[in-house]
């Protein structure tokens, strides 16, 4: 891999006794040396943003769990990586587990929780390998004390990965996002749902349990700068985005890849690691999986920044980047990233599911060269109210991210309108299942016969 090797480390870190040799446990212990309140100011001023898509300040949300009350806390691991055009959360895991563990235990530390959760999907199989034995070695090494780390397999559908529905299925239960966020209420929580205003009759005195959840390339970040300071951290990237960022890139470009580099890197500089565009095209636009506006080549030069890309009309989210040359129909993108979320939405809010399946089925007559001015007109009116009263964020992805399409590549969809193709029609959501060391990507071709209910056909 080109650029840094911060989070991701040069060479396979296998056992135990690797990582200590590569100086891990180094943030671990210097974690028990400051205690939970030092240990949550370092990361303050180290100005970590979480690296799961929103950016948020990742000492202030820890510091928000320390100060909750409400029973017990609890720490989780995101590392389902659900989102279309991610792969750098497995990467991470297969290459080195064991950090991740020790930025759970760092986590558990600062927001005093005995027990922890890392949460993958049961499909990870090669993660799941490197996880389980990293667990057991570290557990037995008494290097974790008396934390419990639970592995927790989950479902292949994209809302195991938002975090009020992972909760849901580290209780047993279907990925359906509950209404209330982790902090209001946790895993394994009594307290009423909110619509009570006292205990009930018979009801053991109400707890929240308030949850931390935390990306896995975050809590790897942690380790590292209890290890060697805010300062050495800071070091590295733009002064409201410091560090590094892991970017994947499939797509339409010579090599598709994986590559850490401080953040501020140009977006167009990772795609020069990656090759540039294929012989004889030229690069038309990305998405950042299917959670922010897309983003047209003349923006390239963005930096890797939350704030850059929010100028730009976008947002960097998770850095996993599509990207699409000029011989793609963006009218076809917007039909398959429709189709996507569709599908993967649960159904406990109408305007979500019904408004996301309506717009699909517009955007495939008009990609068909059977839809007219009414289609767009209809598919605009389900836009404004998809995301209506959404438990998640599922819905507002469709409204952002289509919108922009159609926003940003009118003529594209003018010429549908018109019967004029321009370009091709084969799109595939790009969800990874694996990039080859040559930068050979396998995609879950499966997905396309996922039907709304999650059921598949074949």
């Amino acid at each position: 891999m080109e650029g840094v090797n911060v989070v991701i480390p040069a060479e396979p870190i296998l056992t135990l006794e690797q990582y200590l040799a590569s100086g891990g446990g180094m943030g671990l212990a210097t974690a028990r040396r400051f205690g939970p309140d030092a240990t949550i100011e370092e990361l303050t001023a180290a100005g970590l943003r979480g690296r799961g898509g929103g950016g948020f300040p990742t000492g202030a949300k820890w510091a928000s769990i320390r100060r909750s009350g409400g029973g017990r806390h609890f720490v989780v691991a995101n590392g389902a990586e659900g989102e279309p055009a991610t792969f750098k959360d497995r990467v991470l895991m297969l290459n080195d587990p064991f950090r991740v563990i020790e930025g759970l235990a760092i986590a558990a530390l600062a927001v005093d929780a005995t027990e922890v959760f890392l949460a993958t999907k049961a499909s990870f199989t090669s993660v799941l390998d490197r996880l389980r034995p990293a667990v057991v070695e570290m557990e037995q090494s008494g290097m974790l004390g008396d934390l419990t780390v639970t592995i927790v397999e989950g479902p292949e559908e994209y809302l195991f990965g938002e975090e009020k529905a992972l909760l849901e299925v580290i209780e047993g239960r279907e990925p359906l996002p509950r209404q209330l966020a982790p902090w209001q209420h946790g895993l394994f929580a009594t307290v009423p749902m909110g619509w009570e205003s006292a205990t009930p009759p018979g009801m053991d005195p109400p707890v929240s349990n308030p949850t931390l959840i935390n990306n896995v390339e975050t809590l790897a970040s942690v380790t590292h700068i209890l290890e060697k300071g805010a300062s050495w951290y800071r070091s590295m990237g733009t002064i409201d985005s410091p560090g590094t960022i892991t970017v994947t890139v499939v797509g339409d470009v010579v090599r598709p890849g994986v590559h850490e580099v401080p953040m501020g890197t140009p977006l167009e500089s990772v795609l020069e690691m990656c090759g540039g565009p294929l012989d004889g095209r030229q690069f038309k636009a990305a998405l950042s999986g299917v959670s922010n506006p897309i983003l047209a080549a003349h923006d390239f030069d963005v930096p890797l920044t939350y704030e850059d890309f929010r100028l730009r009309g976008s947002g960097m989210g998770a850095a996993g980047f599509v990207i699409y040359d000029d011989t793609r129909d963006m009218v076809s993108v917007a039909r398959e990233v429709s189709r996507f979320l569709s599908v993967e939405s649960c159904g406990q809010c109408p305007p979500c599911k019904q408004g996301s399946l309506g717009i699909t089925e517009h955007l495939v007559k008009i990609e068909s060269g059977h839809g007219d001015d009414s289609d767009l007109a209809q598919m605009n009116s389900l836009l404004r109210s998809v995301n209506d009263a959404n438990r998640c964020y599922l819905g507002t992805e469709e409204q952002i991210c289509i919108s922009s399409i159609l926003r940003t590549f009118p003529e594209d969809f003018t010429k549908r309108l018109d019967g004029i193709s321009t370009g091709r029609g084969d799109v595939l959501i790009p969800l990874i299942k694996d990039i080859a060391d040559d930068g050979t990507v396998t995609y879950d071709e499966r997905h396309a016969s996922k039907q709304p209910d999650w059921t598949y056909l074949d």
